[in-house]
This record gives structure tokens, sequence and C-alpha cells, in this order.
């Protein structure tokens, strides 16, 4: 798999080390993990069956929920179950795919979260051909592409990965495996492969950062022209959006734009975006979406009612 590997399991270190302490966090972060699923199929589930979320906004919701399973699943069932082991370990392979997976979930929603503000920026700044340039084939393409950016995000970090040799130490200092960490294991200088990492990961959580907030400051100016019920309905919708963007890319910029480090803070932060951001993107989408709650309570009643007859 790669040139030289005496290494063909590794030790993760974990978040802590304490028994007491792990086996706290394996009470707290199990019925997150749950909330994240359920919370984000009841919204893929919703968009699919209700006829009043047609539009793009939702259509793309659907797929970030979808994102957010998925990237949250790459990490955190292992990690609870690690929680209560007293060693924990994994396959060199298997944390290749793990590191595959998670990169390619979490830079599919770093694309998603950009198109979802281009569709935004569309319906506000141009409401009269809103229907002709976000149509449904064009939904599904930038759908698509959002996917595809992901695979090809994530194949480039593998086929840097896979390129060095493993002699030993196998103990890798995070509770999941990622780039950074993995680096340290390997057994030649990693200056030139950290520095793809940092162009391939940090540099397109930083353009796309940039573009969406430019997107809204053009949204923000546009605003002025509307009416006071219509700004009050765009920036409720945009809040939500803009909430979710901060909260899963500046953990990213922090840890990817910047030397690698093996504080533990940086574990903490891992956490925040691995465990509790997906868990609250489904609750920021619906507490600021009257739209979404009234489907909710309409498949929730459909689904009391075919209960009961």
């Amino acid at each position: 798999m790669a040139r030289t590997n005496n290494v063909t399991e590794l030790i993760i270190s974990g978040l802590f080390q304490d028994p007491e302490v792990q086996r706290a966090c394996f009470a707290v972060f199990l019925p997150m993990y749950l909330a994240t699923v359920v919370g984000n199929g009841l919204i893929v589930l919703t968009v699919r069956v209700s006829k009043s979320l047609r539009s793009p906004m939702y259509f793309f919701l659907s797929h970030l929920s979808l994102v957010e399973i998925s990237y949250s699943s790459t990490v955190v069932p292992k990690f609870i179950t690690d929680l209560l082991s007293r060693i924990k370990t994994i396959s060199l392979e298997g944390c290749v795919a793990q590191i595959f997976f998670f990169h390619l979930f979490g830079v599919a929603e770093i694309f998603l979260l950009t198109v979802m503000a281009y569709d935004r920026y569309v319906a506000i700044c141009k409401p009269l051909h809103y229907t002709i340039i976000m149509s449904r084939p064009v939904c599904h393409r930038l759908a698509a592409a959002s996917w595809l950016g992901g695979i090809i995000h994530s194949m480039v970090q593998i086929l840097v990965t896979v390129q060095l040799p493993f002699c030993g130490p196998n103990v890798i200092d995070h509770y999941f495996c990622d780039l950074h960490p993995l680096f340290k294991l390997a057994c030649t200088d990693t200056f030139v492969e950290g520095v793809i990492v940092l162009t391939n990961s940090g540099l397109i959580s930083v353009f796309s950062f940039l573009l969406l907030v430019s997107s809204y400051i053009v949204i923000l100016v546009n605003l002025r022209n509307h009416s006071a019920e219509g700004r009050r309905k765009a920036l409720s919708t945009c809040a939500s959006h803009v909430t979710v963007v901060v909260l899963f890319f500046g953990p990213a910029i922090f840890l990817y734009m910047r030397p690698p480090s093996t504080f533990t803070e940086d574990k903490l932060v891992a956490v925040f975006y691995t465990v509790v951001t997906p868990m609250l993107n489904p609750i920021i989408y619906t507490l600021r979406n009257a739209e979404v709650k009234i489907a909710l309570k309409r498949l929730w009643g459909r689904k009391v009612n075919s209960g009961v007859e």
C-alpha cells in the first residue's frame, strides 16, 4: 500500500485517558449522534415527501442533511465505541478509508453550502429570473458537482497518503484518523505532503468562505431595495445559512490553515465539527423556518393518523 510498511495496525490515543471521563463522554456523545441521524434524516424524509418543499433551497437542504449524516457517521460511531475500549485500534487500511470518506463528505458540504448561498443570491437579487436560472436540471448538476468535488479532493489526499512509508511508531495522537496526525507517523519528511494538504484543504475552505461572505454582502446591499416584510423574510432565511456556515468553516479554517499541532484544544475543536455541528444544523434550519416546521407537523400527523387506522 505504501513503499515500506512495517505498520499494519494503528493505536488511537483517544480524546481523554481517564476511564471515568470516557464513560461520561459516551453518555453525552451517543445521544448527540442519534439526534444527528434522526434530525437530519427527518429533514431528508420531509423534503422528499412534502409537496410544499419543492424549491431549490429545500432540495439542497436535503442533500446537506444527507451529507451531515454521512460525515458524522464516518467518525462518530467508532469514536463512541472506542470510549468504552481500553485499547483503541484501527488497521492502516481502515485509517486511510476513514480519511477518504471524512474529507469527501467534508468538502461536499463546503461546496453545498456555497451552492446554497448562490441559490439565495439568485432568489433575492434576481427574483424574476430565479426559476430559469435555478431550474431542476441545474440544481441536479450543482448537487452532483458538489459530490464530485468531494470525491476528487479526497482522491488527491489519499494519493498523497498512500505513497508514505510507515515503519513505526504506530500511535496516532487523535481520536480518529486525519492527515496531520497520520503524517507524523511516517518515517520520512512530509513537508511537501503537508503543503499539498494545506493547499487542497485549507485553500478550499478559505476561498469558499470568502465567496460565501461576498455573496451575502451583495445580498445585504440588495435588500435595501426590498420592502420591510421582504427584508425580514430574506434575512430570516439567510440567518440560518450564515449560522451553519460559521459553525462549519470556523473550526475547519482553524485546523487546516496553520501548522499541525497536538494540542488538546485541536481535538476539542474537532469534536465540535464532527459531533456538535451536524446535530445543530437540523435544529437551526427547523427553528428558523416556518415552512419546514409546518411540513414536519404534517408528516408527523400523517404518521400518527396512519398508526391509529
